[in-house]
């Protein structure tokens, strides 16, 4: 967890201590500004290059032909891509629980539940996921005496958890997909496999580190971190693995039976989000569907495109209403 160590100093002369605060910040300016150029470019790019993709790979699309692939779901799909949702919103809870009490915050199952419902259903939509759910849950959490350190950890051990299980899902989808279903798709199978190799060999390293570094902190601009236990860092990296498996079977599920193997999708799937991530967009719209219709080029682009909307109505439209929902009586609540 997040812990701050700054030593105590000895007291400098005074032109000593505007030297020391004013060199790194003028040699930070050009930096700063730069990282803020690219952090507003690169979004604005992403969704750009997405709407092309998106306008390439559905150019003609009908949306009869859209409505008609919505129809052939049958109840089976769209109860399995309901309860799918359920299950990996309550995966996340399981994490929320596992971080609050690495931080040294020790809640009921149910809180942890709630919490990470309201946080993670609001920060997929919005997007800036940490920020937003971090937010969410230092309101929610207030009551309970979990402070702000607490909260920042938490958000940092759910961030971990989600990109150790999606690296290891990616990884693993590459790795064990055969040489057809891969060529199925826009990757080149050397890539995918060299891919593969280093999306498992990061999620294992994350184990291997916290393995190395338990109750040795790490130290860096005056604060300390002392990073999760084997177990718990093992417990993310599998319940990550079943909970992103979960949310990409949603998609899948929805996909006419045989169109792509499970294995080669969630290699797509894996690589779409952390390319919706990068763009900041909220809920990575457009730019998620245009990287898995890119890297799926065989998959008709009716069905695609429907699977797509109930993958959305699924895990971020539903979820938003009832959270929002939840949070305005929540609030209500309170004020009373």
């Amino acid at each position: 967890m997040l812990k701050s160590d700054s030593p105590p100093k000895k007291p400098a002369e005074p032109v000593e201590v505007e030297l020391a605060q004013a060199l790194p910040a003028v040699a930070a300016r050009p930096l700063h500004r730069l990282v803020k150029l690219a952090l507003r470019i690169v979004p604005i790019v992403l969704l750009v290059a997405a709407v092309f993709v998106l306008r390439r790979e559905f150019r003609g699309l009908s949306w009869t032909a859209v409505a008609q692939a919505m129809d052939g779901w049958g109840h089976a799909a769209i109860a399995a891509a309901l309860v799918l949702a359920v299950l990996s919103f309550l995966l996340m809870g399981v994490v929320e629980w596992l971080g609050l009490r690495w931080a040294g915050a020790r809640l009921p199952w149910s809180v942890a539940i709630v919490g990470s419902f309201l946080s993670g259903a609001i920060g997929h939509a919005i997007g800036a996921n940490l920020l937003v759910a971090g937010a969410v849950r230092a309101r929610l959490y207030d009551r309970y005496g979990v402070s702000l350190t607490q909260v920042a950890a938490t958000t940092l051990f759910n961030g971990m958890s989600f990109a150790v299980g999606l690296a290891t899902l990616g990884g693993g989808g590459l790795l064990l997909a055969s040489h057809a279903e891969l060529a199925a798709t826009a990757i080149p199978v050397p890539l995918a496999r060299t891919a593969g190799v280093a999306l498992l060999a990061g999620s294992l390293g994350w184990i291997a580190v916290c393995a190395l570094r338990h109750g040795k902190p790490l130290r860096g601009f005056g604060r300390s971190l002392t990073l999760p236990s084997v177990g718990d860092s093992v417990l993310q990296l599998i319940i990550g693995v079943v909970d992103n498996g979960i949310a990409a079977g949603i998609v899948w599920v929805l996909l006419p039976h045989g169109m792509a193997s499970y294995a080669s999708f969630v290699g797509a799937y894996a690589v779409a989000c952390v390319v919706g991530l990068l763009s900041t967009v909220p809920g990575g719209a457009g730019v998620f569907e245009g990287t898995i219709s890119t890297l799926l080029p065989s998959a008709a682009p009716a069905p695609l495109a429907a699977a797509f909307l109930g993958y959305r109505l699924a895990y971020y439209l539903l979820p938003l209403v009832i959270a929002s929902l939840g949070l305005a009586a929540d609030t209500a609540f309170r004020r009373r």
